[in-house]
């Protein structure tokens, strides 16, 4: 049942990509793994391990057909700031400026109400973008833990 899909194999693994369940989700797995037989997770015991744990619940729940709640991991502000992010970064590859940038993400009435030197507008933009490479260089990675309070 959950191994079914497009497979591909190579000598230490199997790569399952399952279409069915609505997102491409690729699958790796141990080639001993029998398509008849329940399939395992193993979580090593260590500061992530609430978070696979988490991240594993979400998978189960897809797999199973149940809703999958929203990731508790990235709050709904963060989420909106990640696809502002997404859309600067993107832009900026593009060669766009900071001001077109702006008109996209806000307005262009909005922007031209503004002297852009000292617009609110032209800093968020220049940090979203500083946050974009940030994310790029690997801070991306603490996307997928939970806060912790030590």
């Amino acid at each position: 049942m959950f191994l079914d899909g497009d497979t591909k194999a190579s000598a230490e693994t199997l790569h399952i990509l399952r279409r069915s369940l609505g997102t491409n989700l690729q699958l790796v797995i141990d080639r001993e793994c029998s398509p008849d037989g329940p399939l395992e997770a193993r979580i090593p015991i260590s500061r992530d391990g609430l978070d696979r744990m988490a991240a594993l619940e979400r998978l189960l729940r897809q797999f199973l057909g149940y809703k999958v709640p929203l990731d508790r991991r990235i709050t709904t502000q963060q989420r909106r700031r990640l696809k502002a992010m997404f859309r600067a970064i993107d832009a900026r590859e593009h060669d766009a400026s900071q001001r077109e940038i702006a008109r996209v993400l806000f307005g262009i009435e909005r922007v031209a109400s503004e002297h852009w030197k000292t617009s609110s507008l032209r800093e968020t933009v220049s940090g979203l973008i500083d946050y974009g490479d940030a994310m790029i260089d690997g801070g991306y990675l603490k996307l997928l833990r939970f806060r912790r309070r030590l």
